[in-house]
């Protein structure tokens, strides 16, 4: 026999649209209930009908995704959070990787998603003409990206804030010839790279420290790019004692490139990255980290709310918060003359 919502609900003793909620990951339910519940839902094989659900409510039950460059860690770990909130609350993911500008302005012109999606998560910045066109779609977005825009709720870090900590930790430990391995904002319009060396900058400032064009370099937020960037630093005239790698696969390219060098880390050079990725504790990473995955798991479960309350859920920015985690890949500099 067919198992009915019916069923579950008078199993786990509470209310049909109690066990409904709660398999859909809508607010109103304790975790000790959701638990419970979806743990009587398994034993019984309850499976919610897609197209009954389809008929009544007028959705789709598909969250359009759009990310650039779904292999890398960051997207990747975004993705894959927010995934698991809305498959959970019984969602489908639809994902569009737009990693290139052919790819993007395809997308962008012929929108894909309409009628497709009840709801959007973006995982890149728009332009103005981006954002008009999801705006068009008439369906709740969100982003983990850039700073505040209409008609998105964004979830995100303060990336100047971090990047501050960063480079200030490197000024306190008394370094003065300060690089800084970062990546391009275009073509995808991030304010990431920007709002990071826009910190790097004002830190300098603050301590006095002239700015030497030369002890920046371009890592393009790989472990390759930030190898090939740490060589170049190491190349001027007076290399850098200390470097801030915008991301920490950047930090990890740029350890390789002084262990190729056989320089030692951190008594020839500190190293300090940001994010905190997975790997960066297993190499003692001094870093700035940030809740990737939370970004992800929040932004999605702000969507689920705009769309099971559209008219009381408030378009709205939630800070998630960073830290400075010290390891062993910063210290100060050794006496070597002028720095």
């Amino acid at each position: 026999m067919t198992v009915s919502i019916t069923d579950v609900a008078r199993a786990a003793g509470v209310s049909a649209s109690t066990v409904s909620r709660a398999l859909r990951g809508q607010a109103g339910v304790s975790e000790e209930v959701r638990a419970q519940i979806a743990a009587v839902a398994a034993d019984l094989g309850y499976t919610a009908s897609r197209s009954a659900s389809s008929l009544a409510s007028g959705r789709t039950y598909t969250i359009g995704v759009v990310a650039p460059y779904i292999g890398r860690w960051f997207f990747g770990t975004v993705l894959d959070a927010a995934e698991k909130v809305f498959s959970s609350a019984g969602y489908d993911v639809l994902l569009y990787n737009l990693g290139s500008p052919e790819a993007r302005k395809r997308f962008f012109t012929k929108l894909p998603v309409r009628k497709r999606v009840d709801a959007v998560l973006s995982l890149l910045v728009p332009d103005e003409e981006e954002a008009i066109a999801l705006r068009s779609l008439g369906v709740p977005l969100a982003t983990t990206v850039g700073g505040v825009r209409e008609g998105f709720t964004v979830v995100g870090i303060d990336d100047h804030a971090g990047a501050t900590s960063a480079v200030r930790h490197l000024v306190n430990l008394g370094h003065r010839r300060i690089g800084m391995i970062s990546g391009a904002s275009e073509p995808l319009h991030w304010t990431t790279p920007i709002q990071r060396r826009q910190a790097y900058l004002d830190v300098l400032a603050e301590a006095g420290i002239a700015h030497d064009p030369e002890l920046e370099a371009d890592g393009g937020y790989t472990v390759e790019g930030g190898e090939r960037a740490m060589t170049e630093l190491l190349a001027v005239s007076r290399p850098p004692t200390a470097v801030f790698a915008q991301s920490d696969e950047m930090a990890m390219g740029a350890l390789r490139a002084l262990r190729r060098h056989r320089l030692k880390v951190p008594d020839d050079v500190s190293v300090i990255g940001f994010d905190d990725h997975e790997l960066a504790e297993v190499i003692g990473l001094t870093t700035v980290a940030q809740p990737v995955a939370g970004q992800g798991a929040e932004a999605a479960r702000l969507l689920l709310q705009q769309l099971d309350e559209p008219q009381g859920v408030p378009l709205t920015r939630v800070g998630m918060p960073i830290r400075m985690v010290l390891r062993e890949t910063t210290a100060p500099p050794r006496p070597r003359g002028p720095q």
